[in-house]
């Protein structure tokens, strides 16, 4: 040791993170940056969870996509987790048609109806007109009750 005034326990150099003479902080402005970077990378990550329910239900094709996109909004202002597990169930599962045989049914039905076209005899394979609709009896007028 050559400064008259140091202490004698104490060690010949300065370690990296005790601050230098003209006032620059390695360790501050690495940490600065770091935070900084990270902080960033959080917020990212926050927003790319929050639109999986969203994009799920794009990829798929989803019937309720707006509903999906609405609860995954609702969850993000709300900070309500039950609103984005409703929104990642929907998109993961899609509901099943139930009406789709019943209008294929009322399709048929109505496709056989008095109005239909002409239909082909299934035995000889002759055209076959429909039958002429009844001819308009004149209802009488429905008498008011007074």
């Amino acid at each position: 040791m050559s400064t008259p005034n140091a202490h004698p326990m104490a060690t010949g150099h300065i370690p990296s993170y005790v601050t230098a003479a003209d006032g620059s902080d390695f360790l501050f402005s690495f940490m600065a940056v770091f935070t900084a970077v990270l902080i960033l990378l959080i917020g990212v990550a926050y927003f790319t969870l929050h639109a999986l329910p969203e994009r799920m239900a794009h990829k798929n094709n989803h019937p309720q996509f707006q509903l999906v996109g609405i609860l995954a909004l609702l969850a993000l202002f709300t900070h309500n987790n039950v609103f984005w597990v409703a929104a990642i169930l929907m998109a993961g599962f899609q509901i099943p048609d139930l009406a789709a045989p019943l209008r294929a049914i009322a399709d048929a039905i109505r496709d056989r109806g008095p109005g239909a076209a002409i239909a082909e005899e299934p035995d000889s394979g002759q055209a076959v007109a429909p039958p002429a609709p009844a001819a308009d009896v004149q209802a009488e007028p429905a008498a008011e009750g007074h």
